[in-house]
């Protein structure tokens, strides 16, 4: 399926889809609060978890508990995420570094919620980026990008058409093509079976993809993380390719998009789980 793609060297941003900039106030503030730039001196030696009410799960910093940038106790839903949120922080090195935290800053989102929404709206939300979803937007013009598109983005198409038995269709046209309410309400119904957290990480992975259906292609685990950044950047590829790059920027934008993509599915993923882990948090 990539065989277009394999010398294709950084995702960076599509620029020629109509939604490289995203529409929504509500999630423009969201993936502002959840990718916070400060930096400060590591001021604690150990890190540990524990189950507090409820059943919920803590992260201690020696002997204080971490709380939200709201002020609420930071609790994590299962071990399984809280085990991986103690591992960013365990990780830091003299100076933390909160942008790269990615898990922990979801979970704050959730917490503390600072959009003010609900299930439904967050749906509602997530699915405007089907209207203007990165593969459905076409060029017609030059030929060599458009059999990419056609070689590269169709077969993912295909793929959930099929695997949601929906019509979705792509189209060169400004306006998009026209998704029909009966697809849009499929999705709607699968978006209900997520929980709250769940639906954080995955409006996070929709907006860094610009693509509904790479996100989901990508938490069904039908594309890889590499895979899904390379063909939600193809356009700005087929530039670099032909134009040439930056290197030392592209290539870090490159590394920091997989990471949060790869944060926000597996944060999905994560906040479904209902297992005990049972495996030690560090080693000595």
């Amino acid at each position: 399926m990539f065989r277009s793609l394999v010398k294709l060297r950084c995702p960076f941003g599509n620029i020629l889809s109509p939604n490289k900039v995203c529409t929504s106030q509500h999630l423009r503030f969201a993936v502002k609060y959840s990718s916070a730039t400060e930096e400060r001196k590591r001021f604690y030696q150990d890190v540990s978890i524990s189950q507090g009410e409820g059943g919920l799960y803590e992260i201690n910093l020696d002997r204080k508990k971490l709380k939200t940038p709201g002020g609420k106790l930071f609790t994590a839903p299962n071990e399984a995420l809280a085990i991986g949120v103690a591992t960013e922080w365990d990780a830091q090195k003299d100076t933390l570094k909160y942008y790269s935290m990615h898990l922990t800053t979801l979970c704050n989102t959730a917490l503390d919620n600072p959009t003010g929404r609900n299930e439904k709206q967050m749906i509602s939300a997530a699915l405007k980026f089907l209207d203007t979803d990165t593969i459905c937007y076409r060029v017609d013009e030059p030929h060599s990008l458009v059999e990419l598109q056609k070689n590269e983005w169709d077969p993912v198409l295909h793929w959930i058409e099929d695997r949601y038995n929906v019509t979705i269709g792509s189209s060169s046209s400004i306006l998009g093509p026209e998704i029909p309410k009966a697809t849009k309400d499929t999705f709607r119904q699968h978006l209900n079976s997520y929980n709250f957290w769940s639906l954080t990480g995955l409006e996070f992975v929709i907006t860094q993809l610009k693509s509904v259906v790479l996100a989901i292609g990508m938490i069904d685990r039908h594309l890889s993380v590499e895979q899904a950044v390379l063909l939600s950047r193809l356009e700005e590829e087929y530039q670099i390719q032909h134009w040439g790059n930056v290197e030392w920027v592209h290539d870090y934008d490159m590394y920091e998009l997989r990471a949060r993509t790869a944060a926000g599915a597996l944060f999905v993923h994560l906040s479904s789980e209902s297992s005990t882990v049972k495996r030690k948090l560090m080693q000595d």
